[in-house]
């Protein structure tokens, strides 16, 4: 059973379990598993990596699908997240920029120099919250949403998320250290804000 958050009419707010696809035309994923388990029809709006657990919103109708979606490209729809990441950040808060470049054949995403063709820019900004072994748990807030965006930028500068071998972590001992934590939007006028936090009781989050 997913752990659900908030539903009405409308939409439904829930929990993402890791290794469950948001989305996927073979494999059981969030969609086929909230039809089954609201009896509504169920269109998504935002993505979260396989391996990334954490709060999502799905659209139980094509208007508020078309609704949500816009507030994503305008920026009225907010993502934050928790990361823990090998290292710390020389400057405790800041913003990251870069262009980021995606290669469909290896699902991998790279920060390049120079603006091309399939190149996109992104940007987020992280504030570290406490920092324990050398790893740093960082809160983040998503201004673009790229293909394992936050993933990379990190992993760019040296400070891989732990358990992210896809990008440089040598730490095993866990699946990719982010959890989408909370996400915002609009709804009938009103700034509607959904937090869930990530399992405690294990690594790396139980260091924090």
């Amino acid at each position: 059973m997913i752990d659900i958050l908030f539903e009405n009419k409308d939409f439904v707010v829930c929990i993402k379990p890791v290794g469950i696809c948001s989305q996927s035309e073979k494999a059981e994923d969030m969609v086929k598993l909230l039809r089954a388990q609201t009896g509504s029809d169920i269109f998504p709006v935002h993505r979260l990596d396989t391996a990334v657990g954490g709060t999502m919103v799905f659209a139980k109708n094509s208007k508020t699908a078309a609704l949500l979606s816009k507030q994503i490209t305008d920026g009225t729809f907010k993502k934050k997240y928790l990361a823990v990441i090998t290292g710390r950040p020389e400057e405790k808060s800041g913003v990251l920029k870069d262009l980021l470049f995606k290669d469909s054949s290896k699902n991998k995403t790279f920060v390049v120099r120079r603006e091309r063709r399939g190149v996109k820019k992104a940007s987020l900004e992280y504030e570290t919250l406490m920092t324990a072994e050398g790893l740093s748990l960082v809160s983040i807030l998503l201004h673009t949403g790229r293909t394992h965006q936050i993933r990379v930028q990190f992993a760019s500068r040296k400070m891989p998320l732990v358990g992210d071998g896809k990008y440089g972590s040598k730490d095993n001992r866990c699946s990719v250290a982010l959890w989408s934590n909370e996400v915002s939007f609009i709804y009938n006028s009103d700034k509607m804000t959904f937090l869930s936090e990530p399992d405690k009781a294990t690594f790396p989050w139980n260091l924090f």
